[in-house]
């Protein structure tokens, strides 16, 4: 269904989970990240730290928005990693939405790449 508003096709909200490795979790998120779907994606994350995963990797791709309900859970997220020695890595090639993180400085915490290969290939980088 297109938004004539937006130009852009409407998609619904859904996370697809996928696990290269024991210690790996790949989020591809589709849909808008924003206050109603903030929930789903904070289960999703806790889901996956609670599983004892390290790198978690949050595929943006086929996301359009962000809202900062999502960069707090995205946040909250962080942290509970960062305790574990774990990390989470995003992949945002949208321009308007990487502007997000740009405008709130949280490109300066998280780590950001243009695809998901770029983002599994050296899981050990992290900025802060």
């Amino acid at each position: 269904m297109r938004d004539p508003s937006t130009n852009y096709d409407v998609v619904e909200f859904r996370i697809e989970e996928t696990t290269p490795a024991a210690s790996v979790r790949i989020l591809s998120v589709h849909g808008d990240a924003d206050l109603h779907s903030a929930p789903e994606l904070r289960e999703a994350l806790r889901g996956a730290t609670d599983e004892g995963v390290t790198t978690l990797v949050v595929d943006f791709s086929g996301t359009t928005v962000i809202d900062s309900t999502s960069l707090g859970v995205l946040l909250g997220a962080m942290r509970r990693l960062r305790e574990r020695d774990g990390q989470i890595r995003l992949v945002v090639p949208l321009p308007e939405v990487r502007r997000v993180f740009e405008i709130t400085m949280l490109d300066r915490i998280f780590s950001l790449h243009e695809t998901l290969d770029e983002a599994l290939a050296n899981p050990s980088s992290q900025p802060g």
